[in-house]
């Protein structure tokens, strides 16, 4: 299975990069022949304006994985810097920087995403910040996690009673005890990343017609439910990259994580 979903991971990149090249038509580019099925000139048919699902679906993947791997890049760098210093520090500083944690926490992540995204006005870029405010939290809270434990180690101890400053101390001895866990991590939370972002479209507060992202296409499909093609194939391109996603994050767990090795 994760041979499988490597495989699906690795197809994905490679039409994000060669999409000009994999799609066919133009993905904006309109015709007569209107809500035209599946076929052999129309892999995955045509929707309301003559437009080939099968290249919208392709370009698709280039404004959906792009904007999703910004979104978890960008959380998990302000999750380690937060819990870093927290889980580092100690004291005080833990306290003040969890209790902004908690505060995020406390609002229903799609709810306050909601509410940030509208108030900035829909954007694929007001959508991505609208995630990250509500994604960051999470990884904060496992960096300072891994950080408290890593601090507890004795080369860590024995390399603090040394007298490093505290920046080479994180960055040296503590910053790539941490990297492999959150790496897991940010593997698994890509997939909710991309979820949202395509809700988000959905919704009318990211991707604005005409672009082709997976989550507007499926709203766009919203009106013609006989049309099973229109919302179907976008459909599956979400459930492929996500179901991917976590099962290839299951296995790095279980290859970085140390207490999984040995028992």
């Amino acid at each position: 299975m994760a041979l499988i979903a490597l495989g699906i991971v690795v197809a994905w990149a490679v039409v994000v990069f060669l999409t000009p090249l994999i799609a066919p038509y133009d993905p904006l580019g309109q015709s007569s022949a209107t809500l035209i099925g599946p076929g052999l000139h129309h892999l995955f048919g045509t929707d309301e304006l003559g437009r080939d699902v099968f290249s919208r679906v392709i370009w698709g993947a280039r404004v959906t994985i792009p904007y999703s791997v910004l979104v978890v890049v960008i959380s998990v760098a302000i999750g380690l810097v937060f819990g870093g210093v927290a889980g580092y520090f100690g004291g005080w500083v833990d306290g003040v920087l969890m209790r902004l944690v908690d505060f995020v926490f406390s609002f229903p992540s799609i709810i306050l995403a909601l509410v940030i995204a509208a108030a900035l006005g829909p954007s694929l870029r007001n959508a991505v910040l609208a995630i990250v405010v509500v994604s960051w939290p999470t990884y904060a809270r496992v960096a300072r996690s891994l950080v408290l434990s890593a601090m507890h180690s004795d080369f860590v101890t024995a390399a603090r009673l040394l007298g490093p400053s505290s920046i080479r101390a994180m960055a040296v001895d503590v910053l790539p005890n941490v990297l492999g866990p959150m790496v897991v991590y940010a593997t698994l939370g890509l997939g909710d990343a991309m979820l949202t972002l395509a809700s988000l479209s959905f919704l009318g507060l990211g991707s604005q017609p005409p672009t082709a992202e997976w989550g507007s296409m499926i709203s766009g499909a919203e009106q013609y439910f006989d049309k099973w093609w229109l919302a179907l194939f976008p459909g599956l391109a979400i459930v492929s990259v996500v179901f991917a996603l976590n099962i290839l994050g299951d296995r790095l767990r279980d290859v970085l994580d140390p207490r999984l090795l040995t028992s």
